[in-house]
This record gives C-alpha cells, structure tokens and sequence, in this order.
C-alpha cells in the first residue's frame, strides 16, 4: 500500500560523494503508517558501551542475537546510495578503491537498523547490515551491504514484517553479486575532504 511520505531531507539531490561516518544521511523508515524520510546520523552504539567507537556497520551473522545491536534490531530502515567504496590489497604499496553501484543504474536500498526519534537527539544513529562477499564480489572485499530489491525494501521496514521473518530477508535475500559493477577510482576518495563527481570517475 502507499504510505503519505514526511520528507525532511528536501526534493534537491545531497550531491555528497564522498560520506564518512558520523555524517548525517538519508534514511527511509515506516511509522504511524507514515514513510519518513530523515537525515540521521551513520554510527550507532548502546548507551553502556560509551568505551568504543560507534559501529556503522553490523554483521547479518550476529546482528539479530547479539547483545550489541539487540536494542535496535526492531527499528528497521532503508539506506538510498548510489554506490560504495572498498580498497582492496592488490600487493602494491597502497590499497587500491574501488567503486561499487548497481549495474542497472538504480540506487542500492541497504539494510538497515536504527534508533529513531520524533525529536532528532545525541543518541539517534544508524547502521547498514552488511553480508558475505562470497559469490562473486569477494575479489573486492569480504563485506558487502545488503541491498533489496524494492519490495522487499518496503517489506524490510513494513511495521508487520516480525524480527524472525527480518532475519531471514537479511540472511538470504540480498541482491547477488551479478546484480553489480565495480572499477577502479583514484585515491582521492581517501580523503573525506575531497568532494564531487570526479571520484566517482574510473581510475587512468
């Protein structure tokens, strides 16, 4: 079904290529039957781990029965990108990055979880549920998001969906590798301070 959407990120592209944690993103979440649209910080820890850095990612092996994330494990949403980057070890002195987007052009709608309020606070924040590489992309990197296909990004965030059922749609569900490209871009990316479309240009 339609849901009325609430959108406090605005109708004007972000244009953010180069996204580092703790930078408030996108993200698309289902209440009061209502579909918000937020910019909500990426990183999240529980009050009693004040000891660590906040996690901005967390694995679908542990992410449903961990202590960690227990608390927020309820509180589905989706993250829209464009695309991703990995470096990846090819044996030279530095690590060489890659950019990886889907290969139909559309936006990859992570997995996510969060804490989420009417009232934007200190202790709001999300992470993306990231999977095994293993089936193709692995020569890129070991983790990858879990990206949905849209209806199944509805059904991930739909208030119906139980946590068992969220599980198996994490565990199982993901998009597969073919539905991928990656190359290599400049190392550029590695420094958040550089912005624009430029990074997002394959490597000479």
């Amino acid at each position: 079904m339609p849901y009325p959407l609430l959108n406090s990120v605005g109708d004007q592209p972000l244009e953010r290529y180069n996204v580092a944690p703790t930078t408030r993103v996108a993200v698309l979440r289902l209440e009061d039957e209502k579909l918000h649209a937020d910019l909500v910080r990426w990183g999240w820890r529980p009050h009693w781990a004040k000891d660590r850095a906040a996690p901005i990612n967390a694995r679908v092996e542990k992410v449903a029965h961990g202590p960690f994330f227990r608390a927020i494990w309820p509180y589905r949403a989706i993250v829209p990108i464009d695309n991703w980057f990995e470096w990846v070890d090819e044996g030279g002195p530095k690590k060489q990055p890659y950019l990886i987007r889907r290969s139909d052009g559309q936006p990859s709608l992570c997995a996510g979880i969060g804490q989420f309020s009417t009232e934007p606070n200190e202790h709001d924040g999300f992470v993306i549920i990231t999977a095994d590489s293993a089936g193709g992309m692995v020569d890129v990197h070991d983790r990858r998001p879990i990206v949905l296909a849209p209806e199944l990004a509805m059904e991930w965030i739909a208030p119906g969906t139980t946590k068992e059922h969220a599980e198996q749609m994490a565990l199982n569900w993901g998009e597969p590798a073919e539905a991928f490209e990656w190359y290599r871009v400049g190392t550029a990316v590695g420094n958040v301070r550089n912005q624009g479309p430029e990074l997002m240009q394959p490597a000479q």
